[in-house]
């Protein structure tokens, strides 16, 4: 299926939504806790979605429609959303966030893409040549990838509670999907 801009915007403006209806004021047992050594908690998967909206969408976005693929797309440390977490509760995160997005989704609908813009090419660090229309596709399904990363967080807190059940429940069963890049 190929990226429609306003099917994309369609679903990032529901993950703040999403994202609020099924965290806020959860008990720090499904917030707080991770799926082991080098994992993240569900509250560091939402600054690291502050962190990609301040960082990697737009700012990469406008790079493209600036440089073309003459010079790379900026940066993106992956791990860099710790400096967004230091003193904040979930909920002020959840705030951050659904600012950061609201912000995000101005600044796109602000640069008129045009299909032929969607079409102009950059340089990623690591993958070569991708087009904005590209990018703006991993912004969306980033999103579904982080949903899906919480929900499997969260159930892998009651790995052992469902007893023999666990081999009915998908989510228990997934590892994680990314990989480095």
């Amino acid at each position: 299926m190929e990226q429609h801009l306003e099917n994309s915007i369609a679903l990032l403006k529901r993950t703040p939504a999403t994202l609020e209806a099924l965290l806020r004021g959860l008990p720090e047992m499904w917030t707080e806790t991770n799926e082991g050594e080098n994992t993240w908690s569900v509250r560091e998967v939402v600054a690291h979605l502050i962190h990609a909206e301040d960082e990697n969408w737009i700012p990469r976005a406008r790079a493209i429609l600036e440089s073309g693929a003459r010079q790379p797309l900026p940066p993106f440390d992956r791990e860099r959303h710790e400096r967004y977490i230091q003193g904040k509760t979930l909920g002020h995160l959840l705030d951050d966030f659904a600012s950061a997005r609201a912000r995000g989704l101005r600044d796109l609908r602000d640069l008129n893409l045009t299909p032929q813009d969607l079409e102009r090419r950059g340089r990623h660090p690591s993958f070569g040549i991708v087009t904005l229309s590209q990018l703006i596709a991993t912004w969306a399904a980033h999103d579904l990838t982080h949903l899906h990363q919480i929900s499997r967080i969260m159930a892998f807190q009651y790995r052992e509670a469902v007893g023999p059940w666990v081999r009915f429940l998908g989510v228990m069963q997934c590892t994680g999907h990314s990989t480095g890049a």
